[in-house]
């Protein structure tokens, strides 16, 4: 592998992983830019470091993509809070978004790039465009448990 063939990927990687960090960031979540990109980039780098030896070896890339999926898994669930609150959790969008974030990073890695920028663009539109209606609907049910409570 040589250094092009090492750039177009993780550049991919960093700038489609920082799209929807940006997002996240702008939305004022723990999770944004930086933690993203890096996320993204990640994966990237372990699905080239392997893509390789694949070729050349009885290594397995799909184990690699598990690994990477379950991993990111783990760093996600720490972003997921319990509240008080009956029925009270934060963190599952950004969760969502670091694990979707390692998947772009594993597309551009395996060169994938037209479902890595799909990906990325779907991802802000329900990130963005979906907001105002979950806003709206969310309220709504709020308020009617609220209301059935008292």
């Amino acid at each position: 592998m040589n250094y092009i063939d090492a750039f177009i990927p993780t550049a991919a990687a960093i700038g489609l992983g920082g799209v929807i960090g940006m997002e996240r960031q702008i939305s004022g979540h723990f999770a944004g830019l930086r933690t993203h990109m890096l996320v993204s980039l990640g994966s990237a780098l372990f699905v080239l470091a392997c893509r390789d030896l694949t070729a050349q070896s009885a290594v397995d890339l799909t184990r690699v993509v598990q690994g990477i999926a379950a991993g990111v898994g783990f760093i996600g669930a720490g972003t997921i809070l319990k509240t008080k609150h009956e029925h009270g959790v934060l963190g599952l969008t950004s969760a969502t978004t670091i694990w979707l974030s390692a998947a772009i990073g594993t597309a551009c890695g395996l060169g994938q790039y037209p479902l890595a920028v799909t990906s990325a663009v779907m991802t802000i539109v329900v990130l963005v465009i979906l907001r105002p209606v979950e806003d709206h609907f969310g309220n709504r049910a709020k308020k009617e448990r609220k209301d059935d409570t008292v």
